[in-house]
């Protein structure tokens, strides 16, 4: 009885009213990606706008603007004060209470505290540029972070910080992807180098509007209508982009059926959206076969930047169609690719933290990466109109659409666009040469851009 007595319920009460969130305090920002998230699950659940990829987006968005949510969800930190100093060989050693830290920076400016076996480790920057680092240098007193607790996404996203998930997601999309209506019609090639046109315009716009040439990269890349490409350029070049690229990337992806259509409709006329195109010839299995070793060989060779994506890509369609490792081939089509699906959207979704997200440097990424897939979109289409002329109506303009990398979504787009018109005409198998050429042409680029800036 005593011990029931002496139990504070006031305190018990007061501490669990301090942990409710709506107590704790948040932005007016976090209520509206709150509101966003739940458009976005709308268009998941109610239009089936590729829900497999925007729901989980959706959700992680929607459970990391909770009102003190993020604590649970990322972790809780300890801070403590440190001194710094800026070594000759241009990293920053920390020193606390007689031991040896480094740090790196993390949110909010803070420094985050690392320590390796021998207790030095190199400053790494991550949120800010050099000179913003060395400006901090100066007052030569921090407030260091410690992860006291690291939460579930803290974890998950290690495979986004790390590019973990972007290869393993490539592997799978090459396990189910066919290859043969590229090698059937190789000049579907010049459709998915066209789509990559928005990629290159949109790095000269936003060098102009003032961003670094890293981050240029970083945001153009958007256009390539690719997460996993922008994932890995982004965490190469200006990983303290990589929320608002990722989440801008995954989106439109998602969003390709309300982008695309109109610019369908509006540059091709009903007689091109119209034409038959014949059937594609048959593609033997040794053709299928050498392809990925071939394309992997050649493109490696030129352009090593690009060979983790377009390497485990390739791996996964060997594995497809060599026929002798079926096993391996179903789990990185389905079990292994749906993990890393669920994985991916809810890390890059979480980093949608309203305070971060909504920062006019996030909002001119998210515009930029838009007019990058709409140029790409339009850079597609317009090749496919010249290749038509060309071919004297032999080729429908709208599998030119299917050229940015959004595999198989923007090639079902240019079948149902094109069933509209004539619901005989089946455009699916013509849009996929494009489609696939895509996918290795948005690797090549992020090879250029990584062997030109990283």
């Amino acid at each position: 009885m005593q011990s029931l007595l002496a139990v504070n319920f006031g305190e018990i009460f007061g501490n669990l009213y301090e942990a409710m969130g709506f107590v704790q305090g948040t932005d007016w920002k976090n209520y509206v990606m709150l509101l966003i998230s739940f458009i976005l699950m709308y268009l998941a659940i109610v239009k089936k706008f590729e829900p497999m990829l925007l729901l989980p987006i959706a959700f992680g968005m929607f459970l990391i603007n909770i009102p003190g949510a993020e604590s649970v969800l990322w972790g809780k930190y300890d801070y403590s004060a440190a001194d710094v100093v800026l070594l000759e060989n241009g990293s920053y050693l920390f020193t606390k209470t007689g031991e040896v830290l480094t740090a790196k920076i993390g949110e909010n400016g803070l420094l985050e505290a690392l320590l390796n076996a021998d207790g030095k480790i190199i400053l790494t920057p991550v949120f800010g540029e050099t000179n913003e680092i060395l400006k901090f240098v100066a007052d030569h007193s921090y407030d260091l972070v410690t992860p006291s607790s690291r939460g579930l996404l803290w974890y998950l996203y290690f495979g986004v910080d790390k590019v973990i998930y972007p290869p393993l997601i490539f592997l799978g999309i090459g396990a189910m992807t066919d290859f043969g209506p590229l090698i059937a019609n190789p000049k579907s090639m010049l459709i998915g180098a066209g789509a990559q046109l928005g990629i290159f315009i949109a790095f000269i716009l936003a060098s102009v509007l003032g961003f670094s040439a890293a981050a240029a990269a970083a945001t153009a890349i958007i256009g390539g209508a690719d997460g996993p490409t922008a994932i890995m350029v982004t965490s190469k070049l200006a990983p303290d982009l990589i929320s608002a690229i990722a989440v801008a990337a995954y989106s439109y992806m998602a969003l390709i059926p309300i982008i695309q259509k109109p610019l369908m409709k509006l540059l091709t006329t009903k007689k091109e959206r119209a034409i038959r195109m014949k059937p594609l010839r048959q593609v033997s299995k040794l053709e299928k076969i050498l392809f990925p070793v071939v394309v992997t060989l050649v493109v490696g060779l030129i352009l090593p930047d690009s060979i983790t994506l377009l390497g485990m890509l390739m791996l996964g369609n060997l594995m497809k169609e060599s026929g002798v490792v079926d096993r391996l081939s179903t789990q990185a089509q389905n079990g292994l690719m749906n993990t890393i699906t669920i994985f991916l959207g809810v890390s890059v979704g979480c980093k949608a933290k309203g305070s971060v997200f909504l920062s006019p440097e996030t909002l001119a990424i998210i515009a930029i990466g838009l007019f990058a897939f709409i140029l790409g979109t339009i850079g597609g289409l317009l090749v496919a109109k010249i290749m038509c002329l060309v071919t004297k109506g032999k080729i429908n303009p709208l599998i030119g659409s299917a050229g940015v990398s959004a595999v198989p979504m923007a090639a079902r787009i240019s079948e149902d666009v094109g069933r509209e018109y004539d619901p005989q005409n089946h455009l699916l198998m013509h849009a996929m040469g494009p489609n696939v050429a895509g996918v290795i042409g948005s690797a090549i680029a992020a090879g250029v851009l990584l062997a030109c800036f990283a």
